[in-house]
C-alpha cells in the first residue's frame, strides 16, 4: 500500500489531497482567515448562561457565541477557573501545576449556573468549528496534541488507544508513560506510539509542555477574547495525525512550505526525509497527480464505481442519503444474490472512501441492494467496518435492517467538503445537460495562468466571455489585482460577445492564441 500527500499552495489557501495507491482519499483545505479551527485555544469571556439548556454562551471572538454545555466542562473545571485567574492578573508565574493546589471535582449532574457565572474569563478549546448558521463547539476540559502523546492539563489519568489490541504493550506503554508524567498532568497514549522508546515519548511529552507554558505566558497581557494557542499549522497536524511507514511520498509545490514540512518530517521521522519532494514541473501539481480529474468525478450527485455500479448520494439537514445501484453491470455471476453482494461490497469500499473525502458527519443512511442471507448481511458489515478502520473520525456502524439498510453516524467538527462539479449549461437555453460549473474554470484559468507566467511570457491576454471577464476585474481587491501583486505581471482581460459562457483563450504579446 503506498500513502502520498500532494500539497497545493495558492493564493486563498493551501490544498491538502492524500492519495492512498494512486486513489484519491481525503481532501483538505487550510484557509487563512479560518480562526476557529479545531484544537484552537482562547481565553474567553461567559456572555451567559441559560439553564434550560444548562450550558452557557461564550464571546470567543465569532460573529455568533460558542456553546459550551455543562458536560464539556470537564471535572476539574473549578482548578482552572482558579488558575486562570492566578495567571491573569500575574499572582501565578508557575505554569508546572506541581504544587497548584487542585479544587474539588464538580459534580457531573450539577447545574451550569452553579459553577460558572456571565462575564468570567476562562481558558476554552474549539472541539467543533462554526457549520452553517451555527458558531463553534467548545469545551474547557483542555488537551495538547503531539505526535504519540496527547497532553491533558489538571487531570491524573492515563489512558492508552483502544486501537492499540496487545495487552502486554498497553501495559508497557502505561508503565512508561507513568515514569515521565509530571503531576498535575494527563496523558492520553496515541496509536502511532506502539512500539517507541521512552526517549521518543518523551521528547514529545517535553515539547508539549513547552507549548502549555508557552500559551500560559500569553495569559497575563492577552486580550478577552483572543487566541492563547493554535494548533499546528494543516500540513504539520495532518502528518502528525497520519504519518507512517507507508507513507511513499509527499509532494509540495511551494518552496517554503517544502521547507517547512521537510524540517518538521525530520524531527518526526528522519529517515523518511528523502520521500519530501518540491513539485517543480510547468503541469499543475493536482492535474501532474491525477487530483483534480478525481475531484471532478468524486464530488458530483452520483459517483460511478467499477463493473457498471454507482451511487446517489442526496444531502438533507437531517442526514445523509446514500442509493446504491448495480446499473448496466453485465451479471457474470451465478446468481441474484451472488450479484447483489459484489455489488455491494464494490459500494461499501467506495461509501468509505466518499465518507472521509467529503468528510460527512452526523447521520448517514446507505440503502444497499437487499441480501436474502444472514452470513452475506454479515460479510457486507463486516466489510464496511474493515473499510472504515482508517477514517480519523470517530462514528459508529449498525449492522444491516432487514430492508438493506446500515445507519453510520459519523463525528462532524468541521464544514463538510462541498465542491459542485455539474450544473445547468448557461448556454443551453432549454437543454438539461449540465457542464462544468464556473468555479471550476475559475480555478482551470488560475492554473494554466501560473503556468504561463512561469514560463516567462512578457504579455498575456485573456479572452473570456464578459460576465467571467467582469468576475475577474470588478471589486477591490479584483482577482486581477491579486494575480498582479503575486506575479508582478499586469494581465490584460478582453471580453469578447462571442464565446460560451465557459470558454476563454490566452494571448501572447502578437495576439497568439497560447495552447
Amino acid at each position: 500500500m503506498n500513502k502520498e500527500l500532494i500539497i497545493r499552495s495558492n493564493s486563498d489557501g493551501v490544498d491538502f489531497a492524500l492519495l492512498k495507491d494512486g486513489k484519491l482519499i481525503e481532501l483538505h483545505k487550510e484557509e487563512d482567515s479560518n480562526n476557529f479551527a479545531v484544537g484552537d485555544v482562547f481565553i474567553a469571556k461567559i456572555r451567559k448562561a441559560v439553564p434550560g439548556l444548562n450550558a452557557a454562551f461564550v464571546n470567543v471572538g465569532y460573529e455568533k457565541d460558542a456553546f459550551l454545555h455543562y458536560h464539556d466542562l470537564g471535572p476539574k473545571i473549578s482548578s482552572l477557573l482558579q488558575f486562570t485567574k492566578r495567571v491573569s492578573t500575574g499572582k501565578l508565574n508557575d505554569f508546572s501545576l506541581k504544587d497548584f493546589p487542585f479544587e474539588k471535582d464538580i459534580d457531573k449532574d450539577g447545574k451550569i449556573a452553579n459553577v460558572i457565572k456571565s462575564n468570567q474569563s476562562m481558558l476554552v478549546q474549539i472541539v467543533k468549528e462554526p457549520i452553517s448558521t451555527k458558531g463553534p463547539r467548545i469545551s474547557s476540559e483542555l488537551s495538547i496534541a503531539g505526535r504519540y502523546i496527547v497532553l491533558v492539563p489538571f487531570s491524573d489519568r492515563i489512558s492508552i488507544s483502544q486501537k492499540i489490541e496487545d495487552k502486554a504493550e498497553k501495559d508497557r506503554l502505561k508503565r512508561l508513560v507513568k515514569s515521565i508524567t509530571p503531576k498535575g498532568f494527563g496523558i492520553i497514549v496515541r496509536t502511532v506510539a506502539e512500539g517507541k522508546k521512552v526517549a521518543e515519548l518523551d521528547k514529545d511529552l517535553q515539547n508539549l509542555l513547552g507549548r502549555w507554558t508557552t500559551m500560559c505566558k500569553k495569559l497575563h497581557k492577552a486580550n478577552h477574547p483572543s487566541k492563547v494557542h493554535g494548533e499546528l499549522n494543516k500540513a504539520s497536524s495532518m502528518l502528525r495525525d497520519i504519518f507512517n511507514d507507508s507513507f511513499t511520498g509527499i509532494q509540495v509545490d511551494d518552496e517554503a512550505l517544502y521547507n517547512q514540512i521537510k524540517d518538521y518530517v525530520q524531527e518526526i521521522a528522519p529517515k523518511k526525509e528523502s520521500i519530501v519532494k518540491l513539485h517543480q514541473s510547468n503541469t499543475p501539481i493536482f492535474e501532474k497527480f491525477g487530483v483534480d480529474r478525481q475531484i471532478k468525478t468524486a464530488f458530483g450527485k452520483t459517483v460511478s464505481m467499477a463493473k457498471g455500479a454507482y451511487l446517489v448520494i442526496e444531502h438533507t439537514e437531517a442526514l445523509h442519503v446514500v442509493d446504491v445501484n448495480s446499473g448496466n453491470r453485465s451479471n457474470k455471476a451465478n446468481s441474484q444474490e451472488e450479484t447483489a453482494l459484489e455489488v455491494n461490497l464494490i459500494s461499501a469500499t467506495e461509501v468509505a472512501r466518499q465518507l472521509r473525502l467529503r468528510d460527512m458527519g452526523g447521520i448517514i443512511v446507505v440503502d444497499f441492494i437487499d441480501l436474502n442471507k444472514a452470513e452475506n448481511r454479515k460479510k457486507l458489515f463486516n466489510h464496511l467496518r474493515d473499510e472504515m478502520k482508517d477514517d480519523r473520525a470517530k462514528h459508529k456502524i449498525l449492522p444491516p435492517s432487514k430492508f438493506g439498510l446500515i445507519q453510520i453516524t459519523r463525528q462532524r467538527v468541521r464544514p463538510e467538503m462541498n465542491i459542485k462539479t455539474r450544473e445547468e449549461d448557461p448556454n443551453g437555453g432549454n437543454s438539461t445537460e449540465e457542464v462544468e460549473a464556473p468555479i471550476g474554470i475559475l480555478s482551470k484559468i488560475n492554473h494554466d495562468l501560473e503556468v504561463l507566467l512561469k514560463k516567462d511570457y512578457s504579455k498575456v491576454t485573456l479572452n473570456t466571455h464578459p460576465f467571467i471577464a467582469a468576475f475577474l476585474t470588478k471589486g477591490f481587491p479584483s482577482i486581477r489585482s491579486k494575480w498582479f501583486f503575486e506575479h508582478k505581471k499586469w494581465v490584460k482581460i478582453q471580453p469578447r460577445d462571442a464565446y460560451t459562457y465557459l470558454e476563454y483563450h490566452f494571448l501572447d504579446k502578437d495576439g497568439n492564441q497560447i495552447k
